[in-house]
This record gives structure tokens, C-alpha cells and sequence, in this order.
């Protein structure tokens, strides 16, 4: 039999991916470690378990203690897989910015969450650092965590992220990119990887609101730089320990809006359901193109999965709040654009009502413009024809001209499909519209709720 002993011995070995079409335009071959295959779905599963196993070892994890950590999901949810395992308790302080999805999922852990506010700056008592540090002096038996200053964070990359990047790209890695929070991923990595090639560069993807660039640049604590924003589990308003800039090469900074709507560009073009961060790293690989050539090998960070983000960015009514998300006004144009049909098909008024349905039977149309020297002078319907049939059957017979209806109505490109959709009803089922070419289009009702639905 082949098993694993407890869940979080199947930790790590995610595999790497290589992207397709979103990176189709720049030089190199890109690829992402997909950290969701973890077990708590990303890469912080690695530093959870390395972070309880060290504090076991160095006595400040007791048996039935408590662990205390300030998280912005993922870290928790990796030492709660952790706890679990090994019966101890925990208690996580988190933002009121993160996904209501991660609370949940460490509360269903057996974890106990405080929400503080995300605005409450590193000094305040109600920041969720200080509120760790105040419970871990309140709570007995309990030990702080504190994945930001721990360097068992960055050593467990450096045992196992670095490593696996390494072998798996048979030693041809050439740039390793990443989003920067806690400083422990991208330091750790980076160490290992150019301890094997001094030649690999490592690039950092920050958010606008984070003072981390800034820092890496000048050396510089500058607190106008911070600022809040919605990314989640990247940038910071204070230095980690676990950072050491000499192994960053250099720190792109992306914007709430492009990383939201690449996570969603992730999902449609590369079938990757990643979260906020993934979207934040591949823009930052976007817009650091310039940086890789042909004999590139990119490998890239996807920190965690989509579910965790689903009330969010994968949530239309979300993006449109924040103004990430626009409506797309349907117009005259994009219907006309995306119809399979080029030349429309039309009845002549001289021709016979039969030889017209013919036509219509043969292109599978359920109505027709009658059309004489370029202008509509009347339309046949299916229904139309049924009922003049019902009527009298010799009518099959009649020239179109005689037994027509009215003209469909004449519309501009630029009319919208709400325009549109007034003027037709059971009584007019289609309208025309002229091309830039000078040719005649048909829309109809069917065609309104194709490109709708």
C-alpha cells in the first residue's frame, strides 16, 4: 500500500506550468508553480509546517499550547493544517481586506479569527501585528508565530521551493519572479537558487501602497508610500526580518485593477484559477518584458487558489463597485461584427413566395428583408408565410411584392441593444443596419440575446 501518514506530508513537489497564451508575445518560456496543488491550497502550507516543527524543537511550542500568528489567510491556514494534525490550538488575527472565503475556511479548521482594521497603521493597538503580540502575552501556554521576522519562513524555501525549482527546470532557470510580503518566498528561493547560479536574477512584484521597492532602492523607510490597497498577501508598511534585498535583483510595482482582472485572464486563456497575487505577479511579468530574451526560463510564483477569492475578484458586482469591471454597451456594430453570415440574404418583391422560403429554408433564417434597388420595401417572416398559407394555400404562388409585410426598421451602427430591442416585438422581428462597407445587415431578436446571454 502507498499512503502518507497525515496530511501534511503531502506538502510540496507542485508542479511547474507553462504558460501559453497570456506570455505569447514575449521572449522566453515562462512557467508557474502552481502552489495551489498544497494541501491548504498554497505555497504558505511549506512555511506553516516548518514554522510549528521549529518551535517545537526549540521548547516555545509545548504540547496543548496555543499558536498565534497575525495572517492574511494563507499562512493560517497552514499552521492550522499543522495544529490539526498535532493537536495544539490556534488563534489568528487577519484584516477586515481579506476574503471572507479564508476566514471561513480557518474558522472551519477549528481556528479562532479576530478581524481588525486593515487603515489601523503598525503602531495602533488595533493593528492585527499588535493584537497577536498583546494575546500571545495574554494567553497561556500560546507561542507567537510572527512569520514576518521568523527566518524558519525563509528556510523552508530555502529547503524545499528553491530545490524543487532547481531540479525541475533541470537546472536551466534563468529568472525567478515572485510577489513580496513576508519576505520569506522570494528570500529564501532566491538564496538557494543563486547559490547553485550566482546568474539567476530575481525579480519581486510589490503593490502600489507597499513601501518594500522604494526600500530595495534607497534604502529608505518612507511612510508616504504607504498607503492602502486591495491586493492581498503582497507589500508591506514595515521590513520583515525575513528580507534580505541583496538576493532581490529588482521590485515591480502593479496596480489593484490590472492584477484583479489578469487573475481573471489566468482562469479564461491559461484554465489556472489562481488568486489576487497570481494576477499581481503575471502583470508584473507583463510589464517587465523587456527583461527576458529568447533563451529565458521564467519561473513564476502562484501563490494560492481562486476559491479563496470568489465574493472578490472572480465577483462581477465586486470589480464594477471598485471601477474594475465596466458593462459593455452592446451596440449595432458588435452585433454586425460578430455574425457568421457576411451578405444578407434577401427576397426580391417579383420573386415567387415559395422560391423565397426556399432560401430561407436553405440559409436556416426564420425571416428575410424584401429589398428592391438597395432600399427595404418589405419583409417575409415565417410566420407570416404560415399564416397566409393558413389563409389560402395558393398564396405559395404570389409574387413576394403582394403578400409582404412591412419594412424592417432601419438602424445606425452606433444604435444600442437597448435601442434595438424596442423596436422589436411580435409584430417586427428584426432590424437593418447599414456597414461602413455599404452593405446591408440584418439583426435579430436572436441575435440580441446571443450576444447578451
Amino acid at each position: 500500500m502507498k499512503y502518507y501518514n497525515s496530511i501534511i506530508e503531502t506538502v510540496g513537489n507542485t508542479p511547474l506550468v507553462k504558460l501559453n497564451k497570456i506570455t505569447k508575445d514575449i521572449p522566453g518560456t515562462f512557467l508557474v508553480k502552481v502552489e495551489y496543488f498544497n494541501p491548504g491550497n498554497s505555497i504558505k502550507d511549506r512555511i506553516g509546517i516548518k514554522m510549528v516543527e521549529d518551535a517545537e524543537k526549540d521548547g516555545s511550542l509545548k504540547p496543548g499550547g496555543t499558536i498565534i500568528e497575525c495572517t492574511s489567510g494563507n499562512t493560517g491556514m497552514g499552521l492550522a493544517l499543522a495544529a490539526a494534525v498535532k493537536g495544539y490550538k490556534c488563534v489568528f488575527t487577519t484584516t477586515d481586506k481579506q476574503s471572507k472565503e479564508k476566514v471561513d475556511i480557518l474558522r472551519a479548521l477549528g481556528a479562532e479569527v479576530i478581524v481588525c482594521p486593515t487603515n489601523a497603521p503598525n503602531e495602533d493597538p488595533r493593528n492585527y501585528h499588535q493584537v497577536a503580540h498583546r494575546l500571545s502575552h495574554e494567553i497561556p501556554n500560546s507561542v507567537f508565530i510572527n512569520q514576518y521576522d521568523n527566518l524558519s519562513n525563509r528556510e523552508a524555501h530555502y529547503k524545499t521551493t528553491g530545490p524543487e525549482i532547481w531540479e525541475q527546470t533541470d537546472h536551466k532557470i534563468t529568472h525567478y519572479v515572485t510577489t513580496i510580503g513576508t519576505g520569506g518566498t522570494v528570500t529564501g528561493t532566491s538564496m538557494y537558487l543563486k547559490e547553485q547560479n550566482p546568474a539567476i536574477r530575481t525579480l519581486g512584484v510589490d503593490a502600489y501602497g507597499s513601501i518594500l521597492k522604494k526600500y530595495k532602492e534607497t534604502g529608505e523607510i518612507d511612510m508616504t508610500q504607504a498607503y492602502s490597497y486591495l491586493v492581498e498577501g503582497i507589500g508591506q508598511d514595515i521590513i520583515p526580518g525575513n528580507f534580505d534585498f541583496d538576493y532581490i535583483d529588482y521590485i515591480e510595482q502593479v496596480t489593484d485593477k490590472d492584477s484583479a482582472l489578469m487573475c481573471r485572464r489566468l482562469a479564461k486563456e491559461e484554465g489556472i484559477f489562481c488568486g489576487y497575487s497570481a494576477g499581481a505577479v503575471i502583470q508584473g511579468i507583463l510589464q517587465m518584458k523587456d527583461q527576458f530574451t529568447k533563451d529565458s526560463v521564467v519561473v513564476i510564483i502562484l501563490h494560492d487558489h481562486g476559491s479563496r477569492y470568489i465574493a472578490k475578484i472572480y465577483n462581477d458586482d465586486w470589480m464594477r463597485d471598485r471601477g474594475f469591471l465596466k458593462d459593455v454597451i452592446v451596440t449595432a456594430q458588435m452585433l454586425v461584427d460578430r455574425k457568421k453570415i457576411s451578405e444578407l440574404v434577401a427576397a426580391s418583391p417579383t420573386e415567387t413566395l415559395v422560391d423565397a422560403f426556399a432560401r430561407m429554408k436553405q440559409m436556416n433564417l426564420t425571416q428575410i428583408p424584401v429589398m428592391e434597388n438597395e432600399v427595404c420595401v418589405g419583409s417575409i417572416t415565417e410566420h407570416g408565410i404560415l399564416q397566409l398559407l393558413m389563409d389560402n394555400p395558393n398564396h405559395r404562388d404570389n409574387e413576394v411584392g403582394k403578400v409582404m409585410g412591412k419594412p424592417f426598421p432601419v438602424v445606425t451602427l452606433q444604435a444600442t441593444a437597448a435601442d434595438i430591442a424596442k423596436l422589436i416585438n411580435k409584430d417586427n422581428t428584426a432590424v437593418l443596419v447599414k456597414t461602413n462597407l455599404g452593405s446591408w445587415s440584418i439583426i435579430t431578436e436572436f441575435d440580441l440575446i446571443e450576444a447578451m446571454a
